[in-house]
């Protein structure tokens, strides 16, 4: 199972946050077919959502335990009945922001100090 730390869970929650449910989990439970769709979106979309529509908390927590172990994939967080995932797609040619190599910590963006030249100058109202 893929290990993340607290900051890139939570940059890839964030990054979550617009996302719809891409596989919605039945009274069935977690079937072969269920697995396999799962497959798919992790392959297509590397961050997915998925609803469950049926368990209480602690057996959603145990689905996303068994989903994450059998995909080889990192719980990012359980919301409700929703739980999102993540799994890093390597045949993906497109520049990804959130691998595991790339999320920084605690990385902020460094402001240049203005010099006095290029301040913009402020009036005064009377």
């Amino acid at each position: 199972m893929l290990e993340l730390d607290m900051a890139q869970r939570r940059q890839l929650a964030a990054s979550a946050h617009h996302l719809n449910p891409t596989v919605t989990i039945g009274k069935d439970g977690l079937t072969e077919n269920v697995i396999g769709e799962l497959d798919r979106s992790l392959l297509k979309h590397e961050l997915i959502k998925v609803k469950v529509l049926d368990g209480d908390r602690d057996q959603r927590a145990s689905l996303l335990e068994q989903i994450c172990l059998s995909l080889n994939a990192a719980p990012v967080e359980q919301i409700g009945r929703v739980l999102i995932i993540y799994r890093i797609n390597p045949d993906k040619k497109i520049a990804r922001a959130m691998t595991p190599d790339t999320l920084k910590p605690g990385s902020k963006r460094k402001l240049k100090p203005r010099s006095a030249q290029s301040a913009k100058k402020t009036k005064v109202r009377k």
